[in-house]
This record gives C-alpha cells, structure tokens and sequence, in this order.
C-alpha cells in the first residue's frame, strides 16, 4: 500500500517554512509539460483571501486524509501495465431516446454519463479521480491543486492547462462556471435547492483558476467535493448550439473524458470509442484504466430475449442479477467447452437498499399499522427457496454487512449520539429496543398463515374492515386498493415474486393491481410517483454527504427523483444534520449507526434480498487484476481485452 500522506496544511510565510520543509520532496515530477509541478505552498490567489492558513493538496477527503502521496504513480489495485485494446459489449434494458443523462425527460442511453469529467472526480468507470478502494478519498482530474481555508469558506482549484475537450478546445475555469450555474438553472430540483443554500458563489479567477465561496453556519461536509465533482461542459458548445441541460437529445455535448460517441441506433445499440488524443492518458490516476478501445451497449425488450443474445455471442460481458439464471442457465455449450467464464467475485460495497417502496404520499399508506401488514404479505424464506434457488440472504439494513449497522439496542457512542439531538422526538422504542429486522416468515408454504393472522389485525386495528366482497374498506366506504406497476423488461422472476407477493394481499381483502407496462411508461409513473407501490431502490451510505438529504431528507420529499417513498421525517432529518457535524471517524460512524436505525424504524420500505458477491459471466477474451478493490467491480475501468483468448475464440468459430 502506497504510504500515508497527509494533505499539506501550509501556513502564512513567516509561519510556513517550517512546516513545508518536510513536505517539498513529496512533490512530484511533472506529468506533462502543461502542468506545473505540484508543491504545497499556498499560491498567490490564496493567500490573497486572507485567511491565517491555507491547506494545500493534489486531492480532498475532509478529514485531512489521503492514502496516496502527490507522486503516486498509478492506483494500487490496477495493472499499470494493462493492453490497451479491444471491445467490450454489454446490455441494458428497454429502450433509450437521450444521450444527456442529466435531464428528467426522456430515457438517457446507458453509460451516456462517461463522456464528462470533473475537477476532482466521482465514480470509477466515469474518468474519475476517486480510487474504488477508498472512502471519501477524491483526487485531482481537471485540476491539479487545490487549496482551501480551515473553516472551508472557500476552495480554490488550479486546473491542468492542458485539459481538452474531445474538439480539441481547452477546458477552462469559465466552463467550471457556466457548469455549475447550468445545473443550478436547468438541473434536477432537488440538486438545485440544496447547493444553492450551500454554494454563495463561483467565479473565474483566470482561465485555469476557479474558485467557490461557501454560506456560512452550515456543515462544512459536501462542499468542496460537491463543487469538485460537478460535471464540467463546454461553454462554447451550449451556446453555439442553442442547448439546455434540461432536455433530451441524441446529440450530446462534448465532454472531456476517455471516451467519445461513436455510434448509436436509437434503441437498439450505443458504442464508444476510447479517444487517442484523450488529454488526460499521463496522468497517474489513468494508468492502467480505461482500457477498451470500444464499449458497445446492445439494448433488449426484456432479460429472456437479452441472455439468448448473450448465449449466441452479440454481447460479451454479463453481470448476472438473476437468481434463476444463474442458478439454471448456464449450462449451453459455450460454457461447458470453457469458451464462457464464470466467476463468484468479492464486493466489498453494502448491498444496494431495494425492496418494495411504498408511496408514503398516498393516504391509506401514511399508518405505519397499513405498512407492516402489507410487509407481512412479503415471504423472503419461501420466495429465496422458491423462485430464487436459495441463493440470497435476507437483508435488513441499509448498510447490511457493514460496521455501521445497527444491531441490538443502542449503546456507547451511538446511544449517546441519539441523546444529544435537540428540537426532535425520539420515539422510546429508537433508544431502549433493538433496531427493526425484517419479519421472519415460513419456507413451506407462500401464505405464513401465522403473518397473514398478524396482518389482518392490523389492517382491523387500522380501521379497514372486510366487508361482505371480502374487500377491506374504511369507515367511509373506500376500498384499499393499491397499484402496483412494473416494467415490462424486468426478469420473470422478479414478476415472480411480485404475482406471489400480490396474492398473500388479496388473501387479506387487499385489492392489489400488478401492472406490466412498457419501460418508457414506467420511467414517467416512477418519475411522478404514479403509484402506491414500486420496487426500486435507496442507496447506501458509508460516509455522512448532504446527498444524504437527497435521498432521505424532507427538504426535497417531494419532488426529489432519489427518494421514491417521499420520506419527510423530522428525526432522520434531526439524524443526518448531526452526523454532517460529526469531527472524526468514530463520531460520524455512531451518527451513521444512529442513521441506520431510524431508516428502519421509519419503515417506509419492505426490505427483500441481498448478493454479497458480483455473479459475472463473460465470453473468455478479457482479464481483470487478481485482487480487485472493495468498492467497484471495474469493468469498464480497470479490466481490459485478452487478444490471445479473443483469438482463440475467434478459432473456434464462437464469435466474429
């Protein structure tokens, strides 16, 4: 592992000598002739702001800590020396009418994404400066330093001069700007209204020099990040071609990442093309990454048509999410002559939080009583034994797995944390029981008769009555009736459990409507929260971000297209402003414990299964290193294309 270093926190002259003495042979040698060698003296623009200290670095991570040194030469869990060359193809479901990701209309084609970069950088596969074997570690990408105050009032980000975009023009601090008030002005809602409390301003300092002032009297986490991983686009590009970021098009903007459109037809196919006069292929964050000369996304109706093609060689690389299929369906020729490969890979990442979502907008679903009964209607025991071959484990927690999951009551730190939250109502049973685990439930047979007893009375309980049509109705006549759309591309198993799940509902006097419908349909009623249940998902959460109150803040419930169930909850909000408070790991651990906690008891998600591993099956042309980071599985990023077994294939007569 390559050697801790902390980020340099240099002082005002007279004060700074000492401090930068054992910090100048860390500098490294210059990537490139454009870019200035890094050191951790503070540059005139910052010292201008007149702040007493200046902490100066080639990265960001707000506890002032970065594993890799300013001269590191590539990311530790990369093959520096990977070939460059080569395809690689996927698929991806439904249909596709957009190459802007960014905007709420339309369906953004996949990976649409990865042609843009950011100053600092955001997923791996994206371009990005953040390595996947890392928490809250982000490195330079379009700029080289940056420099902030110790409160973090402000940043200041030296960009790399020469950074370009895919037409050759250079990236500037202006593009930064005209980016960043662009997804203020045309951007998602929710994004809009938060940054715009928390960023005052943006400004220009010259062509490669762009600064960010920060408001005052708010946690100082997810800012500097925040502004380092805006998406930055060309300026010249919006305006010469009359462009918003808020409508969809096929024509996407240029960006400056590793790879450019190539090619596409509309709703069938998407490829990429890896750029040779990519701008960035020295940097040391690079090396060994992007790899494939071509990324190519074949588009499908459904899963069944989508493994057929996979089976007859149009696509070559499958990350496996269905239990039955990977149970049963991979025993065709291809795999059993080893042409096909296999592999149970490590994920280090939570589990992503999905399950059935209720519609917390909707009435009769705002009596957490209404809630648990239809939770109770979910069997994960025979649905994992039945229809998923037993290869799942149940999950409970939106950090499942994790040091940061709430177990039994809360103690120690955690209890303490809990204790000291102001201006909330913490309920009793959140601070003396232990935290809410998924109802247990029989592997012999569909319908727990003991769950579905529970359930009816609580349904009793709730005031909904069966009536002579076995229908349950409240005291005014009104029947509980729930729509429950999915789309048409999701697995036969997934509709599965779905048709099983619905009929424990009718046995209680539920009148449930599962709706199949088509994948453009179901992207508007899931946009607009045209349902009372869905099966979608949360994301977890491994370090405190104000992305925290996207998902689950009341700020944005209602409009915000990350939280499904239009969560607004005074404690989870009272949870996540303290744990962006929070000064140390172990404080902010307890706080995300405590965040966990109230999640579950809040309830507004059945939650189903989990996969602690990625199932993969590819046709046996590409390699990936031997030990692969906890965090990103890579593909994209750091696998790359084998010639020799692609020959071999090719020999056989298994592929083109």
């Amino acid at each position: 592992m390559t050697a801790f270093v902390p980020l340099a926190r240099a002082l005002r002259p007279s004060r700074r000598a000492a401090a930068l003495a054992t910090l100048v042979a860390l500098a490294p040698a210059a990537h490139a002739q454009d870019t200035p060698r890094f050191t951790p003296e503070p540059s005139e623009a910052a010292l201008a702001q007149g702040s007493d200290e200046v902490v100066v670095s080639h990265g960001y991570n707000f506890f002032d800590e970065l594993s890799y040194p300013p001269d590191f030469e590539h990311f530790d869990y990369v093959n520096p020396d990977a070939p460059k060359g080569g395809e690689i193809s996927l698929w991806a479901p439904g249909t596709f009418d957009s190459m802007n990701p960014y905007s709420r209309q339309g369906r953004a084609g996949r990976y649409s994404w990865m042609m843009y970069e950011s100053l600092l950088g955001e997923m791996p596969a994206s371009g990005a400066g953040l390595p996947a074997d890392k928490i809250g570690e982000s490195y330079g990408l379009l700029a080289w330093k940056v420099e902030w105050d110790p409160g973090k009032t402000w940043v200041i980000f030296h960009m790399r001069p020469e950074a370009r975009f895919s037409d050759g023009t250079p990236v500037t601090a202006h593009d930064v700007v005209f980016s960043h008030n662009l997804l203020l002005e045309q951007g998602l809602p929710s994004y809009a209204q938060a940054v715009k409390l928390r960023v005052l301003t943006s400004e220009a300092l010259d062509d490669h020099t762009v600064k960010f002032t920060f408001a005052e009297g708010i946690s100082r986490r997810s800012l500097i990040d925040q502004v380092g991983g805006v998406p930055v686009w060309s300026q010249a590009w919006y305006e010469e071609n009359d462009a918003r970021l808020d409508e969809p098009r096929l024509d996407p903007a240029v960006g400056s990442g590793p790879y450019v459109l190539d090619d596409l037809d509309v709703n069938r196919s998407i490829v990429y093309r890896r750029n040779p006069d990519y701008w960035g292929w020295h940097l040391p964050i690079n090396r060994g990454r992007h790899n494939f000369d071509r990324i190519r996304v074949e588009y499908f109706a459904d899963e069944n048509a989508a493994f057929e093609a996979f089976k007859a060689g149009v696509y070559t690389f499958r990350q496996e999410g269905n239990s039955r299929t990977w149970a049963t369906g991979y025993d065709f020729r291809a795999v059993d002559r080893g042409l096909v490969k296999l592999e149970e890979l490590p994920d280090g990442n939570p589990p992503t939080p999905n399950g059935i979502v209720f519609n917390l907008g909707r009435e009769a679903l705002r009596d957490k009583r209404v809630r648990e009964a239809i939770a109770l209607a979910y069997n994960f025991n025979w649905t994992n034994d039945s229809l998923q071959y037993g290869l799942f484990r149940q999950r409970h927690s939106f950090v499942q797995d994790t040091p940061l999951q709430a177990e039994g009551p809360p103690e120690g730190a955690e209890l303490a944390f809990l204790e000291s939250l102001e201006g909330v109502d913490i309920p009793e049973a959140v601070l003396t029981e232990p935290a809410r685990r998924a109802h247990e439930s029989s592997e012999d047979r569909l319908n727990d008769r003991r769950n579905l007893r529970r359930a009816m009375g609580l349904l009793d309980e709730a005031g909904w009555q069966v009536g002579d049509d076995g229908v349950r109705r409240n005291a005014d006549g009104e029947a509980l009736r729930l729509d429950f759309p999915i789309s048409s591309s999701s697995s036969a198993t997934l509709e599965s459990v779905v048709e099983t799940f619905a009929q424990n509902l009718e046995l209680m006097g539920i009148d449930i409507r599962v709706e199949r419908i088509d994948p453009s349909q179901y992207t508007s009623r899931s946009r607009e929260r045209d349902y009372d249940l869905i099966f979608d998902s949360y994301r977890a959460f491994l370090q405190a971000g104000t992305g925290l109150m996207q998902m689950y803040g009341s700020r944005e419930a209602e409009f915000s297209l990350f939280n499904p169930a239009g969560l607004a909850s005074p404690l989870v909000d009272a949870v996540i402003e303290a744990a962006l408070d929070t000064d140390s790991r172990e404080e902010e651990a307890a706080a995300l414990m405590a965040l966990d906690r109230v999640l579950r008891h809040e309830f507004f998600m059945v939650p189903v299964w989990y996969n602690d591993s990625h199932w993969v099956a590819y046709w046996d042309q590409y390699d990936h290193p031997e030990e692969l980071p906890p965090y990103a599985l890579g593909p994209l990023d750091f696998w790359w294309y084998d010639a020799e077994g692609a020959e071999e294939l090719r020999d056989a007569g298994a592929l083109r």
